[in-house]
């Protein structure tokens, strides 16, 4: 792993306590060029981890608060007319940008979170027939609240599949959470913005390099093996897609790079197919009704499969 990563790491463990392996996941998601959809209460730090990674790597950062009255356009942007000029000026919105992060997306209509998916998916955004191309280094980040239901509109199946990896953000231990306390009451956190650790150039070299670490056909296996598994169980009722055998592969390429190995091994496969499954798969309701959660079926089901040698 690069020095410059290694520096980054550690800059943003100590400024966000208490969710090291969370944010070494969402690392590892966006070294691995995909989106990621974050979970958690309020008040847990989800929109801080997203700032101070763009902080980060000194790249272009965008918020957009997701409200039922936003209308897609106010996502991609708008074609108005020039009275001026007599001509039609484009007005680029705040998906232009490195770094997105889409607040309580599960308040917006579905029409609206759709403006995402050509993003998301093709890197380009079309506003009146007109088709724009995104910047090199883009991704998205959404978070949602999973206690309040109340004007929300939860997130189709098809805008979910998009996230390479979803993050449950829990509450820190004890000790984490009595230092982030303190950090606060005594000023160590209203410094002003983190120092850069990564420029885009770099950060773009270090994907190349991550796209390059090796999966062996066993190691391709024993992915494919899991992602199947989900496919024919009574416990799930709608197993995971190609896509995630695709999301599961390239998050453990990043995993192992970030662990300072060039090949990926079973133990990166089992720690990245959890966060990316668990958004792409229902549980049956008679396991819904036994207390089984989408999190101890998908360790159930990665423990039934043979590690390969």
């Amino acid at each position: 792993m690069k020095p410059e990563l290694t520096s980054l790491l550690e800059k943003y463990e100590s400024r966000i306590l208490g969710q090291r392996t969370n944010l070494r996941l969402l690392l590892s998601a966006v070294l691995a060029g995909g989106h990621v959809l974050i979970e958690g209460v309020p008040g847990t730090g989800k929109t801080q981890m997203v700032r101070t990674l763009a902080e980060l790597l000194a790249g272009d950062f965008s918020r957009i608060q997701f409200t039922p009255d936003l209308l897609p356009s106010d996502i991609t942007g708008s074609t108005i007319y020039n009275m001026k000029d007599s001509s039609f000026q484009t007005l680029k919105g705040p998906i232009f940008t490195n770094i997105l992060l889409a607040d309580e997306i599960n308040r917006t209509p579905a029409k609206t979170q759709a403006a995402l998916l050509e993003a998301m998916e093709e890197k380009q955004v079309t506003i009146q027939g007109e088709t724009y191309p995104l910047p090199d280094v883009f991704f998205v980040v959404a978070t949602q609240n999973p206690i309040e239901f109340e004007g929300t509109y939860p997130l189709p199946e098809a805008q979910q599949d998009r996230f390479l990896f979803k993050l449950n953000i829990d509450f820190p231990e004890l000790e984490e959470e009595k230092r982030v306390l303190k950090s606060v009451i005594e000023g160590i956190f209203s410094q002003g913005a983190v120092e850069p650790a990564l420029t885009m150039e770099a950060f773009s070299s270090i994907r190349k390099e991550v796209a390059a670490v090796t999966i062996s056909d066993s190691v391709l296996d024993y992915i494919m093996k899991i992602v199947r598994k989900t496919r024919d169980t009574d416990s799930i009722r709608f197993g995971a897609s190609t896509r995630a055998a695709i999301s599961i592969g390239k998050a453990s390429q990043a995993w192992a790079y970030m662990a300072g190995r060039d090949y990926v091994t079973p133990d990166d496969i089992k720690m990245t197919a959890r966060p990316a499954l668990r958004h792409r798969i229902q549980i049956s309701p008679h396991m819904e009704l036994e207390g089984a959660t989408v999190d101890t079926i998908i360790e159930e089901l990665v423990g039934a499969v043979p590690v390969p040698r």
